[in-house]
């Protein structure tokens, strides 16, 4: 039996806000929340290379403290609380095996600590077979908004589709899927007399993800959803239509490379540019 969603908490605004954002997460799911947090050194951000002792205390008080926050936002909300041994990436992989869903903070671009900038929180997220949620802090993500997911006509999607669908039924919002097709150089930089292929490419394209998401919309009768074709950077597309989105969802392949496993190019510029929830969904 599962945990329902396990959040990462590290003490950061990011990590408060995931934790925030997960408590209204499992309301809409029906299911409980599972707090974890990495035993190790305190954060100091003043003194980043001041060697420390673990400090289980300051650990143990702030997972009662965020604990009793979200109780006190959802009084029938269960939160359950949990100390993880030393080894980041492993205890969090591990933990996240437990639940239905791992909530991460999430920070900009240029940040150095916590569980998701750096190392630790991009393995992690590149290594768990559940989806993953990066939260940016308050006050920067969109409440509301549609449910704004990328698809790739090359690779299997069922299971980021429907990831999208049942979050946005669960929302009662609209659901935007956006396909982006980057072009060979010489379609775009080529001499005048080079023909334009964008007029011809597109419609095509338009008419296949039509064809995919017909069941879908039969699926979710009660959701608006629609789908757009965009010429360019995938990376770039999802970052504008992620402008005013309640959540982003992008897929994330399972398979493992020699170099390890990795979220992918257009997984890296959505977590770095987007103000709004990400969500990564596996899918072989």
């Amino acid at each position: 039996m599962t945990q329902g969603i396990v959040v990462g908490l590290d003490g950061t605004d990011q990590a408060n806000a995931a934790a925030q954002w997960a408590a209204d997460e499992a309301v809409l799911r029906g299911t409980g929340v599972r707090l974890v947090h990495v035993e190790e050194t305190s954060p100091d951000v003043l003194l980043p290379f001041v060697a420390r002792e673990p400090d289980e205390p300051w650990a143990e008080d702030l997972l009662a403290r965020t604990a009793a926050g979200l109780r006190e936002r959802h009084p029938d909300l269960s939160v359950t609380t949990r100390l993880l041994p030393s080894e980041p990436v492993a205890s969090l992989v591990a933990a996240a095996e437990e639940g239905d869903l791992l909530v991460l903070g999430s920070r900009a671009l240029g940040g150095t600590a916590g569980y998701l900038v750096g190392s630790v929180g991009m393995t992690v997220a590149g290594l768990v077979d559940r989806p993953v949620v990066l939260v940016r802090a308050p006050g920067t993500s969109p409440s509301q908004g549609p449910v704004v997911v990328g698809v790739d006509l090359r690779q299997p999607v069922d299971a980021v589709l429907g990831f999208a669908f049942e979050e946005a039924a669960r929302r009662l919002a609209r659901v935007q899927v956006v396909y982006a097709q980057q072009l060979p150089l010489y379609a775009t930089l080529g001499p005048p007399m080079v023909p334009d292929i964008r007029p011809t490419v597109a419609p095509e394209i338009q008419r296949s993800l039509d064809d995919l998401l017909e069941p879908w919309r039969a699926k979710f009768p009660d959701l608006a959803a629609t789908g757009r074709v965009a010429i360019g950077s995938a990376g770039q597309e999802l970052v504008h239509a992620a402008g005013d989105a309640a959540l982003v969802v992008v897929g994330r392949r399972t398979r493992r490379s020699a170099l390890g496993a990795h979220i992918g190019s257009v997984a890296h510029a959505v977590l770095h540019h987007s103000h709004s929830p990400v969500a990564l969904v596996p899918h072989d």
